[in-house]
């Protein structure tokens, strides 16, 4: 008998691109690695995948780095994939940082538990006082563009392109990961000035609360999420980012047990995926 036809995917990524902190490559090396078992696949970087998307099964989107620097060749994956009903994993449909950062203002004008976030000098008054306020782009990523002001400079640079946000004083960053809609594990920064020095965290029952009411809202069938939140000093999480086009894992802050679980998560979910 011949042997099962395999899933072939298209594994996108910048083996190449240098992030503060992290590692792109060595992660991406690792899934590929253990995903070959699973799958026949190639992996090729994000300016190439418009072309090469079609002889495959499916396109996993991965650590292809910031599209700011090929937002036009990004746009144009996008509508053709969509147009031709390619399978792009994460699904195209994310509501979060896929689609730009506008869902902050959306969540945090609902009254969701987001760092407070306006755009426009008429929001400012919206905002809690503080000694100094980030602005970033609405398109950003990575920290590009980012400034630290004080509250005199915001209303000429509240002009509808950027976010506003008080430099909020947390105790410390953690990140919720999830495939699907099924949280996989948790990590934190306990230094808040070191970022990505991260350590594996016990989420309690409240937090997991908090990180899965994000992941609803995106309401993705499928795919790879991370939740961003910084602990304020009252206790209480805050949501700093919702991450669904191509989250980092830090999976190198995991034990074995803990890549070879989501692994063999992200492997199921490919396989509904394709076979849906």
């Amino acid at each position: 008998m011949p042997a099962a036809v395999r899933p072939r995917l298209l594994y996108v990524t910048d083996l190449a691109y240098e992030a503060r902190g992290r590692r792109y490559c060595d992660e991406d090396v690792f899934l590929t690695s253990r995903l070959r078992a699973h799958f026949d696949l190639a992996l090729c970087h994000p300016l190439d995948a418009a072309e090469l998307m079609e002889h495959f099964d499916g396109v996993v989107v991965r650590n292809s780095g910031p599209v700011l620097g090929y937002r036009k060749e990004y746009e144009a994956f996008r509508e053709r994939a969509l147009r031709d009903g390619v399978r792009v994993y994460n699904p195209l449909t994310g509501r979060a940082d896929m689609a730009g950062k506008q869902y902050l203002l959306d969540l945090s004008a609902a009254g969701f538990p987001v760092v407070p976030t306006v755009d426009r000098p008429e929001d400012l008054h919206r905002l809690p006082e503080a000694d100094r306020y980030v602005v970033k782009p609405k398109l950003g990523a990575d920290s590009i563009g980012l400034r630290i002001v004080t509250a005199d400079a915001l209303p000429a640079l509240a002009d509808g392109s950027v976010l506003v946000q008080p430099c909020v004083d947390f105790v410390h960053e953690v990140s919720f990961y999830y495939v699907d809609h099924d949280f996989q594990y948790a990590l934190y920064a306990p230094h808040p000035e070191r970022r990505w020095e991260l350590q594996p965290y016990r989420p309690t029952a409240r937090d997991l609360e908090f990180a899965h009411r994000f992941v609803d809202w995106n309401s993705l069938e499928h795919g790879i999420q991370r939740v961003d939140a910084c602990r304020a000093p009252d206790g209480e999480l805050l949501l700093m980012e919702l991450e669904d086009l191509n989250p980092y894992l830090s999976l190198d802050a995991l034990d074995d047990a803990g890549r070879d679980a989501f692994v063999a998560a992200t492997a199921r979910s490919l396989h509904r995926f394709l076979g849906g």
